[in-house]
């Protein structure tokens, strides 16, 4: 009679259902990561787009009306550095993902030469957002988000 030794180990089988486990596992991890992520990024926006408006309304409290930056135009909001800083906001927020969608302002409701409202404009990544400047339209395809006062 021959015995076989038996050696202890995983079969072909065992190993390869680990191995997809694994892999449903990393992948499910990183798309919540992903999401997660922008989420994170967003609420960073909104949070960016209260100090601006919370600046703009000490400023109007202050000269009566809203900063004439653009004339009326879309325009960075980095161009209300030299007029918010640093009397009402420390530095002006930028996009958490740099550059590419930069923050939005334009001034409107022009009388006399001054302005009586703003739209805040910016790009959301999680949610598709909603133009609340009213006949205003954003400044291009890419930006979802307004915010507009009065």
């Amino acid at each position: 009679m021959c015995f076989m030794k038996r050696t202890r180990g995983f079969t072909l089988l065992e190993v390869l259902v680990a191995t997809v486990i694994i892999i449903l596992l990393t992948t499910v991890g990183v798309a919540s990561y992903a999401n997660i992520s922008k989420r994170s990024r967003d609420a960073r926006r909104s949070s960016d787009i209260e100090q601006l408006r919370s600046a703009l309304e000490m400023y109007r409290s202050d000269f009566g009306n809203y900063p004439n930056v653009g004339g009326g135009s879309w325009v960075s909001v980095s161009n209300l550095n030299g007029v918010l800083v640093p009397t009402y906001i420390q530095r002006i927020p930028s996009d958490p993902r740099g550059t590419t969608h930069p923050y939005q302002y334009r001034a409107t409701n022009q009388s006399g030469g001054r302005y009586y409202g703003y739209c805040l404009s910016l790009r959301l990544e999680s949610q598709s957002g909603e133009n609340n400047c009213g006949s205003i339209t954003l400044p291009n395809s890419d930006y979802n988000y307004g915010l507009r006062h009065p």
